[in-house]
């Protein structure tokens, strides 16, 4: 009896090394994987190889906002570090102050939106001399030392603005323009934005029943637009067609249309192809809407910052494209951009 008692004593003990050192074993192994899976994510977050400034026109318009999305896809995959500033609304002193800051960052490239050709141009150029090279995004500076310009042709986005109403009036059409600008002054928006405005009469300089009745300038937000349109309205009864230069004009404009049931009586042409503009060209309250590319023009601007630095150059002029939108491809366009949406998110 006694051996069996010491029989089973030692089976015991032999039960316990054998886990402790299996567990000592496993511990050790998983520590392993651990460590691994460490210097693999360490791996992973390399250190950003160049550190540079995006300034936008401002933060709160969807379009700079989506512009922002792809200016970090490209970071991500390049290894960059991306600084996205801009003032909430658009500020031309506030813009002038985040590039005046890059510039004593000594950041390693700056990108930068441009409301005014004359106020921009020195402080681009004194980044260039001080070895930082500058990008400009939608609106360009040509005759300063600028290495790029990414953007949307504003000739063409006049043109098929043009175009798309044309084509909604039947070439007979007394037309309001809204346009948006950074100090309310409808003098210095019309030379912003003089380049679409041509391209727009280019485009129907030979519909002689096409005229521009008026031209009026809103402040920031849809509620302004909202009282743009109001004004309109009340003051030229006759005008049939509005064409919109900004994403929130067109939103505002909209609601106005439908709340006047005007809607089949008044014809948008819009900008940008925000969700809510695309529901509104589907219900034919908006006829069309012209669009560059926001996601394409961040993620090119940052990729010709890192051209710049690595290949000592990139293309003087990159156009992101023009897009038009009516109710015979808005469906396929919102499809195809629930299936960029889909994609990034994988």
């Amino acid at each position: 009896m006694r051996r069996f008692y010491i029989l089973i004593i030692i089976v015991i003990s032999l039960i316990f090394v054998s886990a402790f050192v299996f567990s000592n074993v496993y511990f050790q192994n998983s520590s392993a994987i651990l460590a691994s899976d460490n210097k693999g994510i360490l791996d992973k977050a390399r250190k950003p190889e160049y550190h540079f400034v995006f300034i936008a026109q401002n933060t709160d318009d969807p379009f700079w906002q989506t512009v922002n999305r792809g200016a970090m896809e490209a970071a991500k995959e390049l290894n960059v570090a991306v600084e996205f500033n801009g003032p909430r609304f658009t500020n031309i002193t506030e813009e002038l102050q985040y590039l005046d800051i890059a510039i004593a960052s000594k950041v390693d490239g700056i990108a930068t939106h441009v409301l005014d050709e004359a106020l921009f141009e020195p402080y681009i150029n004194k980044a260039v001399q001080n070895k930082i090279p500058v990008v400009t995004v939608e609106n360009d500076v040509k005759n300063s030392a600028r290495s790029s310009f990414i953007g949307t042709n504003s000739y063409m986005l006049g043109t098929e603005g043009g175009k798309l109403l044309a084509e909604a009036t039947g070439g007979r059409a007394k037309v309001a323009v809204i346009l948006n600008n950074y100090n309310n002054s409808e003098e210095s928006i019309t030379t912003t934005q003089n380049l679409r405005i041509k391209g727009f009469r280019d485009a129907v300089k030979n519909y002689p029943e096409i005229e521009i009745k008026t031209i009026h300038v809103s402040k920031q937000g849809i509620f302004s637009a909202e009282e743009v349109t109001t004004n309109i309205l009340n003051q030229f009864p006759d005008v049939n067609a509005i064409l919109c230069t900004t994403s929130k004009d067109t939103i505002g404009a909209a609601q106005v249309i439908v709340d006047f049931n005007k809607v089949g009586d008044i014809s948008i042409i819009g900008y940008d192809d925000m969700p809510d503009i695309l529901r509104y060209v589907e219900k034919g309250v908006v006829y069309g809407t012209v669009t560059s590319n926001p996601l394409n023009i961040g993620y090119e601007t940052v990729k010709a910052l890192v051209d710049i630095k690595r290949k000592q150059g990139a293309s003087a002029y990159i156009d992101a494209g023009v897009h038009v939108i009516n109710r015979k491809n808005v469906k396929d366009y919102m499809n195809n951009m629930q299936k960029m949406v889909d994609q990034e998110g994988k």
